[in-house]
């Protein structure tokens, strides 16, 4: 197995963050960032973008990179069933409201408060944080 690449789409509007509920493994049923696999040839930018459009309907413009983050995942032998790059892209709100769509089971727009209180995927809080 080769890890693949993945883009995140951390969109920050009026001091809400938007976040996906997700439908598939790795992390299903957990809320965090928009994104998905980086298509050939597709910069992460741009995945991040095209990903945030086709999950939430909502257009942001990619800004810069924040973070990377290794997800690895294994099963209870230890077998590795997950394995990404995801690379974290800031991206500003231009347009759209957030309506789940393609691998999100739900989108939305929350307070950093009331991010606290949801079933998060590992690395939110982390993504949070590299934005200083």
């Amino acid at each position: 197995m080769h890890p693949k690449l993945g883009a995140i789409a951390v969109v920050r509007h009026a001091g809400r963050f938007l976040l996906v509920k997700r439908r598939k493994e790795p992390n299903a049923g957990t809320w965090g960032f928009p994104g998905g696999h980086v298509e050939p040839g597709e910069t992460a930018l741009a995945a991040a973008e095209r990903e945030l459009l086709e999950e939430t309907g909502v257009v942001a413009r990619a800004d810069r990179y924040l973070t990377n983050i290794d997800v690895i995942t294994h099963d209870a032998d230890g077998n590795i069933l997950f394995h990404y790059l995801l690379a974290a892209v800031l991206c500003q709100y231009e347009s759209g409201t957030p309506v789940a769509a393609d691998d999100a089971a739900a989108a939305d727009w929350f307070t950093p408060e009331e991010i606290t209180g949801l079933r998060q995927s590992p690395n939110l809080q982390t993504v949070i944080n590299a934005m200083g």
